[in-house]
C-alpha cells in the first residue's frame, strides 16, 4: 500500500541523527503514555467507528505519531492496516497545528496531492484530522475521516471531530492513570519484598549475632570429671537476644571441681557485658579462695566497683565438689539471690537445697551470701536450674513455681542420672504452651552407683542456642 507522512522541518525528518527541541518534547510525552504498538483496545475502535457513522465515511482512524512512521491505535476500514510510513501529506501535517485540519480536495491542496494515500490505489480526496492534544500541549496524533470523493463539512463537524480527539486523550489519561497505579503497586510490592529481605536477612545476621555471642559466655562442652556424671541445656527465649543466664565447671587442682550457675538481670549486649564479667570473675575467684561464701563475695565487689555494670545486679550458686571417703562428693555450695537446688536421693525423694541468707549479687556493698555442705553419695543427684524454668505458665496459666517443680521430680520414676533429669525437665518444658518464655539454664549432677562404667565419665547435652521449646538433647 503506497506510504503516508509528513515531516516538521529537517531537524526531526527520518533518518536524521538528532530531533529538534520541539519535536524531541513531543516524543517524550509519546513515550510517557507508553501506547505505541499495544493491542487494539475497544474504546480508542468506537471513537473511530462512531467518527465513520456520524462523518458518513468509509475510513476513520485513531493515529500516534511516531519519529518516522504513522501508527493506528485504531482503524476503521482500514483492515490489515497497522502503521504508515511518515511522509508529508495528512496526519503528519494534522499535527503541526491545534486546530483541525480539513482539506475538502486533496488534489487541489499543494502538499496533500503527492502523499501516498492520494496518489496512490486508495485515491483519497477528502482528509480532516483534530490533533490530540495533551495537557501541557503536546500533539500526540490525530482522529481523522478520509473518504474518496471530495467534500466539505461544517464548523460544526470539525468541533465534533475535535471532541473525538479530546475523548480520546481522556481515554489516554485514565489508561495512564491505569497503568501508573499498577507500576506503583509492583514498585510497592518491590519495595516490600526487598525491605521483607533485607529485614530477614539482618534478623538471621542479629540472630547469628546473638547467638556466637552466647556461646562465648557458655563453656564449648562440659569436662570429664571421674566419678560423676553431668549434663546441662540451655535456650534463650528469643535468638535475637542474648540472654543472662551463665553456667561453667571447671578444676580447682587435682581432686576438686567447681561449678556455677546464675543469671544476669535483663538482655541483650549489656546484659551479656555483666555475664561475661561474672563468668570469669567466679572463676578467677575460685582459683585464689574457694570457698563459695568468699567467691561470691568477691564477684558481688566487681559487680560493684565495674562503672559498665551499672545498676544490673544477678543470682548465682557456687558449689565446690570434693571426693567424699564413703563414695560421691562433698559439696559445699553457696547461694546469692538464686532459686534453690534440688537434691534428688533417689525416686520420690526430692530434697530443696536452699541456704538461708543469700542476697542478690551487686545490688549492695554489704550483701551477704549463705552456704551448706552435704553428702552427694552414690545414685543421688543435684538439679541447678534458673528462674525460666519455674516462671513457665502451664495451659491454665499459672507458672509452674517451686511447689510445681517439686512435685514434678519427686514423680520422675526414671533412673536419678544427670542426663535423664535434663532430659526429663526439657520435655517437662516442651510441654508447656508458649515454652519457658524466658532463658532457660539448667545443670545437673549426679554419682552412678558404685561398680557402673558411666562413674568414670562425663555425660553432657548439647547446651542450645534456640527459643525455648526448639531444644535438642544429646549424650
Amino acid at each position: 500500500m503506497p506510504q503516508a507522512g509528513h515531516a516538521t522541518g529537517p531537524a526531526d525528518t527520518p533518518g536524521r541523527a538528532t530531533l529538534s527541541p520541539v519535536e524531541a518534547a513531543r516524543m517524550d510525552a509519546v513515550r510517557r503514555y507508553d501506547i505505541l504498538d499495544t493491542p487494539p483496545d475497544g474504546a480508542f475502535d468506537r471513537v473511530a467507528a462512531m467518527a465513520a457513522r456520524l462523518f458518513k465515511v468509509p475510513v476513520a482512524s485513531v493515529t500516534i505519531v511516531d519519529e518516522d512512521r504513522i501508527w493506528f491505535k485504531a482503524a476503521h476500514g482500514l483492515d490489515g492496516v497497522s502503521e504508515i510510513s511518515r511522509e508529508p501529506g495528512l496526519c503528519g501535517s494534522a499535527i503541526l497545528s491545534d486546530e483541525t485540519l480539513v482539506i475538502p480536495d486533496t488534489l487541489a491542496d499543494p502538499v496533500a496531492f503527492n502523499n501516498g494515500l492520494v496518489a496512490g490505489p486508495m485515491a483519497v480526496r477528502f482528509y480532516a484530522a483534530a490533533p490530540i492534544i495533551t495537557r501541557d500541549g503536546h500533539r500526540l496524533g490525530t482522529v481523522n475521516i478520509l473518504d474518496t470523493k471530495p467534500r466539505l463539512i461544517t464548523e460544526d463537524d470539525t468541533a465534533t471531530l475535535a471532541d473525538l480527539a479530546a475523548i480520546v486523550l481522556d481515554e489516554m489519561e485514565m489508561r495512564l492513570a491505569a497503568l501508573n497505579a499498577v507500576r506503583d503497586e509492583q514498585e510497592r510490592r518491590v519495595e516490600q519484598e526487598e525491605a521483607r529481605e533485607r529485614a530477614e536477612r539482618d534478623t538471621a545476621a542479629i540472630q547469628a549475632f546473638a547467638s556466637t555471642l552466647q556461646r562465648t559466655l557458655l563453656p564449648p562442652a562440659l569436662p570429664v570429671v571421674p566419678g560423676l556424671e553431668l549434663a546441662c541445656h540451655y535456650a534463650t527465649a528469643s535468638p535475637q537476644d542474648v540472654g543472662g543466664d551463665f553456667y561453667d565447671v571447671f578444676p580447682l587442682d587435682g581432686t576438686r571441681w567447681a561449678f556455677f550457675l546464675g543469671d544476669v538481670c535483663g538482655k541483650g549486649p549489656e546484659a551479656a557485658a555483666v555475664t561475661s564479667l561474672t563468668r570469669y570473675t567466679l572463676r578467677a575467684a575460685a582459683q585464689i579462695d574457694p570457698d563459695p561464701n568468699k567467691v561470691l563475695t568477691s564477684l558481688n565487689t566487681a559487680l560493684l566497683l565495674d562503672p559498665s555494670v551499672g545498676t544490673r545486679f544477678c543470682t548465682a550458686v557456687f558449689g565446690v565438689l570434693e571426693p567424699h571417703e564413703k563414695g560421691g562428693f562433698t559439696v559445699m555450695v553457696a547461694t546469692g539471690g538464686h532459686p534453690p537446688a534440688y537434691h534428688l536421693r533417689g525416686p520420690g525423694m526430692v530434697e530443696a537445697v536452699q541456704p538461708k541468707g543469700g542476697m542478690l549479687i551487686g545490688a549492695i556493698a554489704e550483701a551477704r551470701f549463705a552456704s551448706h555442705t552435704f553428702h552427694l553419695a552414690p545414685g543421688e543427684g543435684l538439679l541447678f536450674y534458673t528462674d525460666g524454668l519455674t516462671e513457665a505458665r502451664t495451659l491454665g496459666g499459672d507458672m509452674i513455681g517451686d511447689e510445681g517443680l517439686t512435685r514434678f521430680l519427686a514423680a520422675r520414676t526414671g533412673p536419678v542420672s544427670a542426663t535423664a533429669v535434663i532430659d526429663d525437665t526439657v520435655d517437662l518444658l516442651d510441654t508447656m504452651p508458649h515454652g519457658a518464655g524466658d532463658d532457660v539454664a539448667l545443670l545437673a549432677l549426679s554419682v552412678p552407683h558404685a561398680g557402673s562404667t558411666d562413674g568414670l565419665t562425663a555425660i553432657a547435652t548439647a547446651h542450645t542456642i534456640a527459643p525455648a521449646g526448639e531444644t535438642e538433647s544429646r549424650p
